[in-house]
């Protein structure tokens, strides 16, 4: 448990309450025993005066035995008994004054007290009254104990209370790494209730418009893949000339646009979707090759030998291919190297280095200064949003005249 949870904070409060409650009791203890302790001594000390004078002035007889059990004492008279208390029994005090002396003896559980005058007669007063300590301080464990079972019951009601901030941080953890199959859902009428409940009303709410947006893009998409391919078709069938290439360029910059936007909408959803399996890196670049339809010429290619990658093949390949596309037309001599491992891909050109961060380059719609008048600018952030969906991270540096883009591993 982490110091600074709240769950540490409210366990630290109820373990210094219970502290306090039981340092309390201690003394509280101390404070009754020592009171049960004075009460005892007042009392026996009250009994020895008023059965001193009486043993000085008066015989024993019938009488004194009826005086003694005012104070709740009984005169014994068995010899024998006497001899074991005396023997056997633990004296707790002793006190003496000008006309005789008590003793008070702890035996057999019971409290006796010895008087002796000075005229030599004693006699051993059993204490009909007495009760011990243990008997004494029953209540106060009674009373203590039932302020540390509160103590207890409300501490686990409180725990219960907010454990469910545990289950929401699960689902924003969740949420956190794009997965919104969550359930914060939550019956309870407190505020953290409100909150779970909140959160899983908003998560709900994003589903419907991601759902929402997949079947806008989806069906616009479809919408306009027709009439642009009848477009161009009807465009290839006019005359030579300057308005069929107007035509063609601009069907072209369409078709262009529409295959950008569905990489787009296929990576920039949730990732959740993605067909991961195990592949050959080298089958992955060749497929990126096909789609680039570039010059092999142009392309040198290093990978290591049996490398195997977990990825989504076609929208890897796009990435790959949309890497060649880069790196082909900004190159000095249109050419681009690739090397794969198991830390990373890289991609070569020479050319000189990017006047921008990479961070500019990856906002859609970004080009630099010698861009291709059919690109809209979403190469590599369509790029960067599929390399991030495959947990991979996009990295540029610039080093001995080539222009380094790497596919890193987090």
């Amino acid at each position: 448990m982490k110091k600074s949870s709240i769950f540490f904070s409210i366990t630290l409060i109820f373990f210094i309450a219970a502290v306090g409650v039981f340092v309390a009791y201690l003394y509280m203890v101390k404070y009754d025993k020592q009171k049960y302790t004075q009460e005892l001594n007042e009392r026996y000390s009250i009994v020895s005066r008023a059965t001193l004078y009486r043993l000085i002035s008066q015989p024993i007889n019938q009488e004194f035995e009826q005086e003694l059990g005012v104070y709740k004492v009984k005169l014994i008279k068995e010899g024998k008994f006497i001899k074991n208390v005396l023997q056997r029994g633990e004296v707790l005090q002793k006190i003496s004054s000008r006309i005789g002396s008590s003793s008070i003896y702890f035996y057999d559980k019971n409290n006796y007290l010895l008087i002796e005058s000075l005229n030599k007669k004693a006699i051993l007063l059993a204490d009909k009254a007495f009760k011990p300590y243990r008997q004494q301080i029953l209540y106060i464990r009674f009373i203590f104990g039932g302020i540390l079972l509160l103590l207890m019951i409300l501490y686990l009601w409180i725990i219960k209370k907010i454990r469910p901030i545990k289950r929401i941080k699960r689902e924003i953890d969740k949420f956190a790494t794009g997965d919104l199959d969550i359930n914060c859902k939550m019956n309870t009428d407190d505020e953290i209730a409100e909150v779970g409940n909140a959160f899983n009303h908003a998560v709900g709410e994003i589903k419907k418009l991601n759902h929402s947006r997949r079947l806008f893009l989806r069906n616009i998409m479809h919408e306009l893949k027709t009439p642009i391919t009848k477009g161009r078709i009807s465009a290839e069938m006019l005359e030579d000339g300057r308005q069929k290439k107007r035509l063609i360029s601009v069907f072209e910059r369409l078709e262009c646009m529409l295959n950008e936007f569905t990489a787009i909408e296929q990576v920039s959803v949730d990732g959740s979707h993605l067909s991961k399996r195990s592949y050959r890196m080298i089958d992955v670049i060749d497929e990126a090759i096909d789609l680039a339809m570039a010059n092999v010429q142009n392309i040198e290619a290093t990978v290591e030998s049996d490398l195997n990658i977990d990825v989504d093949f076609k929208l890897f390949s796009i990435a790959i291919k949309n890497m060649i596309d880069n790196g082909i037309k900004y190159s000095d001599d249109s050419k681009i190297h690739i090397f794969a491992d198991q830390n990373s891909i890289d991609f070569l050109s020479k050319g000189n280095k990017l006047p921008h961060e990479l961070s500019y380059y990856t906002e859609p719609f970004t080009q630099g200064e010698n861009h291709n008048p059919h690109s809209f600018g979403l190469g590599l952030y369509i790029v960067d949003n599929i390399v991030r969906a495959h947990e991979m991270k996009l990295v540029y540096e610039y080093k001995n005249g080539y222009n380094i883009f790497k596919f890193n591993h987090f």
